[in-house]
């Protein structure tokens, strides 16, 4: 995993007088089988989420509604994204360590996973994830600036 294979992608979204209509297709908008869908929201104010990385699944994030904040790194480098938009997501490629912040009240962000949960196969600590990865152990990244989508 390389810190620029995390990517913003933007989902198929269709706009006429009725509102929009956006469609997200397994191995068309995003590059891997959907096996699982999770949402968050009602996230307490302050709070973080995310904190590990997974050994073997691809995953990729997109605020439904409000905005959130993502800092991802492999170890090396690191990089922040704002999600603001229903039209555009990141793809999180397996090994990323990724750090959800910064939700506004009303966030909800949406999570597709190309395999079913099974916690032992994720990296929860910093440390944990950096010996998986056979590099020194070094301190996690600030959360610096973030970047927003491309048609921001």
């Amino acid at each position: 995993m390389n810190i620029n294979n995390v990517k913003w992608i933007q989902v198929s979204t269709h706009d006429d007088e009725r509102g929009s209509l956006s469609a997200i297709e397994s191995n068309a908008n995003i590059p891997f089988d959907i096996k699982r869908i999770f949402y968050m929201y009602h996230i307490v104010g302050g709070a973080d989420r995310g904190g590990h990385a997974h050994l073997e699944t691809d995953q990729f994030a997109i605020a439904l509604h409000g905005s959130l904040r993502v800092r991802v790194s492999d170890g090396v480098g690191s990089k922040a994204f704002i999600l603001d938009n229903p039209s555009w997501g990141i793809y999180l490629p397996k090994l990323t360590w990724t750090d959800l912040y910064d939700f506004s009240d009303d966030a909800v962000c949406l999570v597709l996973a190309s395999t079913h949960y099974d916690r032992s196969k994720s990296l929860r600590t910093w440390v944990e994830y950096l010996k998986a990865r056979n590099f020194p152990i070094i301190p996690l990244p600030e959360r610096g600036a973030a970047l927003r989508h491309p048609c921001a």
